[in-house]
């Protein structure tokens, strides 16, 4: 078959015009899905492949997604990446990776260069600091779809996927208190972080519930890095009255919980339960191996790029939020 003349036979046999048979080609919002299977099914008996730099000429597509986040070696932003890239591929998309270093002035940066970059939307899980989304909302007001996902900015009118982190810190809350602990302790995330306020407040919430009084110097702010667990865990044991359980906001936290435990003589799982907030492989080498509570990262990157592509091919698409559930697994540590 001659260069050029693919789309114009699909649209001759099918007796529908070459402008359907590009839309339904790079699968637009506006095609009868009887009618795009029709043309797929043609293109893949005549073995058509249209040329992918022309279609994203033609309709303004580059088949790039931007994807923004604090870190590549954190393991729960490697699944979500895992994730995020499986769907764009099964949809004939390519990721383009920026990291924040979970910096916001670092963000910021990324965000105003992206103009010379050729993206159709953005993915991004916003860094720990982040106090202005102005630089987001002007890329939305220039009609750049983006979705949220992890750490949201909760105000923006926008779409958001993110595990329940309130329902997840109020099973793990719970879990303890029905172990028996009383003195729950919290290595809370950054102060004024969404997710931070979130797994804060289901904290609390299983406390009130189970009428155990919340005590202020137990809630522990700061970063995500075992050493920031490590370093808080030690402020906790320095008064007269000190927590007999430890809830984390993340699996590093509470391994650095843990390694301050054990350097301060105490029995992990016996003395001090500790419980974390990941399900990252960490857990299953620490000793006593971690109690947690398991995050989909894989599903949410994956329903992301879902939710992404359908602002993409459709720009009245009204923004959404999804919450997905998480789930306790037992361990040593509790």
């Amino acid at each position: 078959m001659k260069k050029g003349m693919g789309m114009k036979l699909i649209a001759e046999k099918l007796e529908i015009s070459i402008s359907t048979v590009s839309r339904a080609l790079r699968d637009a919002h506006d095609v009868n899905p009887v009618t795009r299977q029709k043309v797929m099914s043609l293109a893949k008996e005549l073995n058509f492949k249209p040329n992918k730099n022309a279609s994203a000429l033609a309709s303004g597509s580059t088949k790039n997604i931007g994807v923004v986040i604090p870190f590549i070696t954190n393991y729960y932003f490697s699944t979500v990446i895992s994730g995020i890239q499986e769907e764009a591929i099964s949809q004939g998309y390519q990721i383009v990776l920026y990291i924040s270093n979970d910096d916001l002035a670092r963000e910021i940066q990324l965000i105003n260069n992206l103009e010379s970059n050729n993206l159709d939307g953005l993915l991004v899980s916003i860094s720990s600091n982040t106090t202005s989304t102005q630089h987001y909302e002007d890329l939305m007001n220039e009609g750049c779809p983006i979705v949220f996902f992890d750490r949201i900015p909760a105000h923006l009118n926008a779409s958001k996927v993110m595990q329940g982190d309130f329902e997840g810190a109020y099973l793990a809350t719970n879990h303890l208190i029905q172990k028996g602990y009383r003195k729950i302790a919290h290595l809370a995330g950054p102060s004024g972080l969404d997710l931070t306020n979130e797994r804060l407040n289901g904290y609390l919430c299983a406390l009130k519930d189970a009428g155990i009084s919340n005590n202020p110097s137990f809630i522990k702010y700061a970063g995500f890095t075992r050493n920031e667990g490590e370093v808080s865990c030690r402020e906790l044991y320095q008064g007269a009255d000190q927590p007999d359980a430890i809830f984390a906001v993340n699996d590093l936290k509470a391994v650095g919980a843990i390694q301050a435990l054990k350097k301060m003589g105490m029995r992990v799982g016996e003395q001090v339960g500790v419980i974390g907030f990941t399900d990252d492989p960490i857990a299953l080498i620490i000793e006593p191996n971690l109690t947690t509570i398991h995050e989909p990262a894989f599903e949410i990157g994956k329903q992301s790029c879902q939710l992404l592509i359908k602002h993409i091919k459709n720009p009245s698409f009204e923004a959404r939020t999804i919450s997905l559930a998480c789930t306790l697994v037992e361990r040593d540590s509790v």
